[in-house]
């Protein structure tokens, strides 16, 4: 069996990590340079960052932070935000992250997820999606709606669809993002994630709403995700990643070091 990951998100507003709760009323937590390191010297499994306001500001991702943070850590580093070209997917991973995160940009062009994954290969092209409950209808049969632009734009995409099309399209990873649980520390969006777990064959990052290290297990062993990402329960001090990690090897989960399985 795999071993489960753990990722650490550094949401980024204008250089500064932000956290908050349904994708509104965000605080800045601190330096995401900084803050990047503690993670890795923890033993975060990968580590995620998100310009979040890159799509919604029709502008370029800050390259200059990307390149800051990779030069401290040593484990596989997702980024995304505003990520529409070839050309931006390549300067992310010449910047020294091994994985581009798209979003809003591959809704709205579907075929740049076969592109970068022709150009740079699947496994490093993730599929982030913003969903949100909004209920059954003909347009949205699972009650889970694609929205964009950091939680601004319905698109009337059901989500299990748009998931099965990304791994057609060549996505490597699914990052399913509940809007509803994100900063709510109430857990993640299980049966969500169980559906697109089932739904595809990639492996499927649970996100939005991970307040304990129990969160995290049933993440895992209830709804099949790959990885969980974490933002709240560890930004503030909660929960160091040790401590969830030992957590989830004694509960039944395989991870990797730091869960006193060595």
């Amino acid at each position: 069996m795999l071993c489960k990951r753990i990722i650490p998100c550094l949401d980024v507003r204008a250089g500064k990590v932000t956290k908050g709760i349904e994708f509104q009323d965000n605080v800045d937590v601190g330096d995401p340079v900084a803050m990047a390191r503690a993670y890795y010297e923890q033993g975060a499994d990968e580590l995620v960052f998100y310009d979040i306001t890159a799509s919604n500001e029709r502008r370029g991702i800050m390259i200059d932070v990307v390149r800051a943070v990779a030069r401290e850590i040593f484990i596989p580093f997702s980024v995304g935000g505003g990520l529409r070209t070839l050309e931006d997917m390549r300067a992310v991973l010449l910047a020294g992250a091994e994985k581009v995160s798209i979003d809003s940009g591959a809704v709205r062009n579907p075929e740049i997820i076969t592109q970068g994954a022709r150009a740079f290969g699947s496994q490093c092209i993730v599929l982030s999606m913003q969903v949100k409950k909004t209920g059954a209808r003909p347009q949205v049969p699972s009650g889970y709606e694609v929205v964009i632009d950091g939680g601004r734009l319905f698109t009337g995409k059901d989500a299990i669809a748009w998931a099965r099309e990304g791994e057609r399209l060549g996505a490597g990873e699914l990052c399913i993002n509940s809007i509803d649980r994100d900063g709510t520390n109430l857990g993640f969006e299980l049966d969500l994630t169980g559906t697109i777990s089932r739904a595809v064959s990639i492996p499927v990052i649970a996100s939005g709403g991970a307040g304990t290290p129990e969160h995290l297990r049933q993440a895992f062993l209830e709804a099949g995700a790959d990885a969980a990402i974490v933002a709240s329960m560890v930004h503030y001090g909660r929960y160091p990643i040790p401590l969830i990690k030992r957590y989830l090897h004694e509960h039944g989960v395989e991870v990797r070091n730091g869960a006193g399985s060595e």
